[in-house]
C-alpha cells in the first residue's frame, strides 16, 4: 500500500476474483475503501460470505450489505430457479444477465458516497474477458458518471464523482497477475454462478470456465475449489 489512506471510496464486491482484485487496486491507490455488497436473490448467495472474507482480509475500513429482491422481477438464471445456469458456452448476452444490475447497484453506491462524502466509486467490471453483459462496456460506465453529475447533490455543486474501473481494459490473465502483484488469495474468492453453499465451484458455467482459463494463462496456480473433482472444463 502506498501511504496512509487519506481518502473515501465506496468499492462494489461481489465475492468474486474481479471485485477483490478491484478492491486491493484501491487499497493501494491509499483509498479508505468502504466496501459494498447486494444480497439480491442470487443463486450462488455463497458469493456473499466470500465477500465479507475479502473486505475484512483486505482491510476494508466498513463493510456493508443491502438487501434488494431481483427475484420479483425475474429473467435471469442467477435470481431465477426456473431457469438453468447453461453448461454450455454461450453467445451474446446470456441468461446470466440480470437485468438492471449494474444501474442499481451503482445507483446505491453513489447514494453512499453521498452520505460518506466519497468522490470514488470502484466497480470490477470488464470488458475483454467477459460474458456479454452490457452494463459492464464502457460505454456504459461513461454514461453513468455522466447521470451521476446531474442526480445528486454533490455533483450539482461541482462535486465529480468518478466511476473507477480499473480492470475494464484487462484480460483475466492480467487481472490475476495483477492480484498476485498485490498478495491477493483468491481462494477467498467465489465466482461460480452454481457455487453450492460452501463456495465449491461447478467447474462448466461461463463463469468457471473464464476463471480457469484466466488462471491457466497466468500461470497461476488456480486455487478454486470443486463441486467434484471428475469435473471437466467444456472447451
Amino acid at each position: 500500500m502506498t501511504g496512509e489512506p487519506s481518502k473515501k471510496a465506496v468499492v462494489l464486491v461481489s465475492g468474486g476474483l474481479d471485485s477483490a482484485t478491484t478492491l486491493a487496486l484501491a487499497r493501494e491507490q491509499g483509498f479508505m475503501c468502504h466496501a459494498l455488497s447486494f444480497d439480491y436473490g442470487q443463486r450462488h448467495r455463497s458469493e456473499l460470505a466470500a465477500a465479507e472474507r475479502v473486505a475484512k482480509t483486505l482491510g476494508a475500513v466498513e463493510y456493508k450489505v443491502i438487501k434488494l429482491d431481483l427475484g420479483g422481477i425475474g429473467g435471469s438464471a442467477l435470481t431465477d430457479l426456473s431457469i438453468s445456469v447453461p453448461d454450455q458456452p454461450t453467445q451474446g448476452i446470456p441468461v446470466t444477465y440480470v437485468p438492471a444490475r449494474n444501474t442499481i447497484f451503482l445507483a446505491l453506491a453513489l447514494g453512499w458516497a453521498e452520505v460518506l462524502g466519497a468522490r470514488d466509486i470502484f466497480i470490477g467490471v470488464n470488458a475483454v474477458d467477459y460474458s456479454g453483459y452490457p452494463d459492464c462496456r464502457p460505454e456504459f460506465i461513461a454514461a453513468f458518471e455522466q447521470l451521476a453529475s446531474l442526480a445528486t447533490r454533490a455533483g450539482v455543486e461541482g462535486a465529480h464523482v468518478a466511476i473507477r474501473t480499473p480492470l475494464i481494459s484487462l484480460s483475466k490473465a492480467q487481472i490475476i497477475r495483477e492480484g498476485v502483484r498485490l498478495g491477493l488469495d483468491y481462494a477467498l474468492t467465489v465466482s461460480c454462478y452454481s457455487a453450492d453453499g460452501q463456495g465449491r465451484a461447478c467447474g462448466v458455467c461461463d463463469s468457471c470456465r473464464l476463471r480457469a482459463a484466466g488462471f491457466e494463462a497466468a500461470g497461476v496456480a488456480d486455487p478454486t475449489v470443486y463441486i467434484t473433482t471428475s469435473i471437466r472444463f467444456i472447451e
